[in-house]
């Protein structure tokens, strides 16, 4: 070219302030830019035709390569970052400028290109863009000066501070977990984009839909910044109504009951099922398929769930589109077993459903869970069980089949332990119902999961598998996060029987991560005082045994319908031993020393007799079989409890008492439609028999009232003294006892009807109520010395009311609310059926709380 010039009589001239290097080479981007100039030798201003075809032939490329050099140079977000950076050549040093904080070998790692290479335009581009990708830059530019490759930076600033101002519903310490920005990193716009979305998030999970973030920066000495995050949270975007289409068999509001969702409603200031939430409406369409397939609708299908947010951004609007499909019943139930030794006919007999019955998809699989748990307990650990159902649209039945078969053998070869930092292994491993070389099967795991979380040890708790060294061995890992075991009590409340109470308590429940729970409470009362101290050991001597201890204090001031105080100082040993799932049993020692005092003047003989010291040495026993699917708040199942008490180890008290209570739960899932439905059945007896010649003091005997009878005072019901008003006998005055006293009696009985049900509008406050029918008799004067005699007994003559096994009955509704101020329980008893001088209790109320 530099020959053809020549001869062409033309010339290259850079622009000023180029370097004069460029003259040497013919350079595309001068071309292109303009700075080519024709000379003819001699006549500069009178270009020849030859020299101007020659000019024309040789530019044509050089304009093209150029402009595709020009093109490479812009980048996306920049005007051209790479200057006279032309192809050709080699790179002799890296010169760059403009960086305060970051070192240059670092800068220089970044970069693709390194000295030695060629100038490689590609090459080029790649490190531009790989420098900006750091995030440490907020501009850069390479440019050519001769075989030296210069490299201008321009910082980011560094995070001085993150600020949140205006936020109240969600906390500093919860947004700064969200967004990436932190003190003393590099500042980046890209990132506090992102942030500002994130801290969006949070509060639409806080149906805050219309809330907005403003971050503001605020520059400050030495390239730092203050990032504020200016929150405006608006107010909550509650859910305004929730329609349903395309449903026929039930109404709006029977389905507004099934699903979680609500609409917003002033007496749901505790609740947040008005909430918006994107993931409750999914489960919503979940309890929606469950609800319709329990009720026989087989082929129901929710077409469409929509959240539809307001123009105003200040509530939504829900709706769910269904598609019910035809109700099924159910046809014929048979069973299909490819079991050895197992024949159909033997296992029809666990089949709990029947035909003609709507068909309850929930009710076949708890059926068939129910079955497979029965076969595996009987030897045949991988038996399964799986229901397969026929439609007949034609008819609307549906043909249940139970296909019993053994599914794939798999063994426990390792049990891993992950996660338990305070908690030893020896506690896990002892609890979950499985160890190596055993049957592998997802009932095993199902109850190794439920065991670990029922502990109470863990946040979280996983059962995971991965294959074994063989194809038919499974590893199992327990995977388990620590939660804070310890827990500090301290609340107050009231209750009928005590007045105003306070309590405080300190307990850990995994003591230094052994399992054993121990620990230390008081409770003040208007009418009671009490403390003690409590250890328990749930696998003792390394075997499936509870045993614990218990030291205790109690003052008890019955002035209130008593005329004495009772105080029992004591020590109890406990043991108890689990046969099977439902059958326990629990055995007692106990040692108190009572007392019974601050008798009135005006006390009866009988409470008179009772005053003084006594040493109670107890052992006692209760068996306890239960089914109940839930010991708190029971749906389904009974329970069984067989209890004695034998006085006489030591001590001066001889007797021997006995107890038995059942409880039978019933769900009404069935006629409501409703889980919340159910009838509690209940009833008791017990009986106490002296021996020995003890004491037979009162405070040992049954009482009848209270908690045991609603309606009625606690121990108002069964045998008390008469009230004396003051007489003159053989010319003397006595003053006697004016006021009654409950002596308890010998032989008690109970039995009781709940209905509990949901509360219109409570559901969401966590408010439950209950229609009760409650009957018990009492009687048996129980007593050191009896004074019924007249004139035998004169001057201590003092009859007594109420003993008699006729029934007392009392109705009435009550409510139990999970309030923030702790359980809430209000009775409304009306006795029914009562006998004279019996003490009635309209109100019962109770509260507490801790925290």
């Amino acid at each position: 070219m530099r020959a053809l010039a020549r001869r062409g009589g033309f010339r290259i001239r850079p622009p000023s302030g180029y370097d004069r290097s460029c003259a040497r080479r013919l350079c595309s981007r001068c071309v292109v830019s303009g700075f080519a100039e024709r000379l003819v030798w001699g006549k500069p201003n009178l270009p020849t035709k030859r020299s101007t075809l020659l000019a024309s032939v040789c530019l044509v490329p050089l304009f093209l390569a150029g402009t595709a050099e020009a093109r490479r140079g812009v980048t996306a977000n920049h005007t051209p970052a790479v200057h006279a950076a032309r192809s050709g050549g080699v790179i002799e040093s890296i010169q760059v400028t403009g960086n305060d904080r970051i070192e240059t070998s670092t800068v220089l790692s970044y970069m693709v290109v390194q000295p030695g290479d060629p100038f490689n335009q590609d090459e080029l581009d790649r490190s531009l863009k790989t420098l900006y990708a750091t995030g440490l830059f907020r501009d850069v530019t390479l440019h050519r000066a001769g075989d030296v490759l210069q490299v201008r930076l321009v910082e980011n600033p560094i995070v001085n501070r993150i600020v949140f101002e205006g936020n109240h519903s969600a906390k500093d310490e919860d947004l700064r977990k969200v967004i990436a920005l932190r003190p003393r990193a590099v500042f980046s716009t890209q990132i506090t984009a992102s942030d500002r979305q994130k801290i969006l998030e949070v509060y639409a999970s806080k149906a805050r839909y219309a809330a907005t973030v403003t971050p503001q920066i605020i520059r400050l000495a030495h390239n730092r910044v203050d990032v504020v995050f200016l929150i405006n949270e608006a107010q909550q975007t509650l859910i305004h109504k929730i329609s349903f289409v395309g449903n026929k068999a039930f109404s709006e509001a029977r389905l507004a009951q099934v699903v979680s969702s609500k609409e917003t409603a002033w007496y749901r200031f505790f609740a947040s099922s008005d909430e918006y939430n994107p993931e409750r409406i999914r489960y919503d369409s979940e309890l929606l398929r469950r609800f319709y397939l329990r009720n026989g609708f087989v082929d129901f299908q929710v077409r469409n769930q929509t959240g539809e947010l307001s123009p105003d951004r200040k509530s939504f609007y829900v709706t769910f589109t269904v598609d019910e499909g035809p109700r099924y019943r159910l046809g014929k139930v048979n069973i299909r077993s490819s079991l050895k030794h197992i024949s159909a006919a033997s296992l029809r007999k666990y089949i709990e459903l029947f035909a003609n019955q709507w068909y309850d998809g929930s009710a076949v699989q708890h059926n068939a869970t129910d079955m497979q748990e029965i076969l595996q307990g009987k030897g045949y650990p991988f038996a399964m069980v799986r229901p397969e159902i026929a439609r007949n649209p034609e008819r609307r039945v549906v043909d249940l089949l139970f296909d019993v078969s053994e599914g794939p053998r798999a063994y426990v070869e390792r049990i891993d332990i992950n996660g338990n930092t305070i908690t030893q292994d020896a506690v896990i491993r002892r609890q979950i119902p499985m160890s190596e070389g055993d049957p592998y099967t997802p009932t095993e795991r199902k109850y190794a999961k439920a065991i670990l979380q029922d502990l109470g040890f863990f946040s979280t708790v996983s059962v995971d598998q991965t294959p074994g060294s063989a194809p038919d061995r499974t590893n199992v890992a327990i995977n388990v996060v620590e939660k804070p075991t310890g827990e500090f009590s301290l609340g107050g409340g009231y209750s009928t029987d005590v007045g105003i109470l306070g309590n405080i308590g300190l307990k850990q429940h995994n003591l230094l991560g052994s399992g054993v729970d121990a620990g230390i409470s008081g409770t003040m009362a208007y009418y009671q005082r009490q403390a003690d101290i409590s250890v328990s050991d749930p696998y003792f001597l390394n075997r499936n045994m509870v045993a614990g201890v218990d030291l205790f204090v109690i003052e008890n001031n019955y002035q209130t319908y008593q005329n004495y105080s009772e105080g029992r100082y004591g020590i109890t040993l406990r043991m108890g031993y689990a046969y099977t799932n439902r059958l326990s049993q629990s055995f007692s020692y106990t040692l108190t020393d009572r007392h019974v005092d601050n008798a009135y003047s005006d006390a009866s003989w009988y409470v008179l007799d009772q005053t003084g010291w006594s040493l109670l040495s107890q052992l006692s026993t209760t068996l306890t079989y239960d089914t109940r699917d839930n010991r708190m708040q029971p749906h389904s199942g009974y329970v069984v409890r067989l209890g004695g008490d034998f006085a006489g180890l030591g001590g001066n008290e001889r007797y021997v008492r006995g107890k038995v209570d059942v409880g039978y739960y019933i769900p009404m899932d069935d006629l409501t439609g409703n889980h919340d439905w159910t009838l509690a059945l209940t009833g008791g007896a017990g009986e106490i028999a002296n021996w020995g010649g003890g004491r037979s003091d009162i405070i040992d005997n049954f009482y009848l009232g209270g908690n045991t009878l609603r309606g009625f005072l606690d121990g108002g019901a069964g045998p008390r003294s008469m009230g004396i008003p003051p007489y003159t006998w053989n010319g003397q005055s006595y003053a006697m006892h004016s006021q009654e006293d409950f002596l308890g009696g010998r032989f008690l009985y109970t039995a009781s009807a709940t209905l509990n049900f949901p509360m219109p509008f409570g559901a969401d406050m966590g408010i439950r109520g209950r229609y009760f029918v409650d009957m018990g008799g009492l009687d048996g004067l129980r007593v050191s010395r009896r004074y019924t005699s007249y004139p035998q007994d004169m001057p201590r003559y003092t009859p007594v009311y109420g003993d008699t096994l006729t029934p007392r009955v009392s109705t009435g509704v009550g409510f139990a609310w999970k309030s923030p101020f702790g359980l809430i329980n209000i009775d409304l008893g009306i006795p029914v059926l009562k006998q004279k001088h019996d003490r009635t209790q309209l109100f019962r109320f109770g509260f507490g709380q801790q925290f």
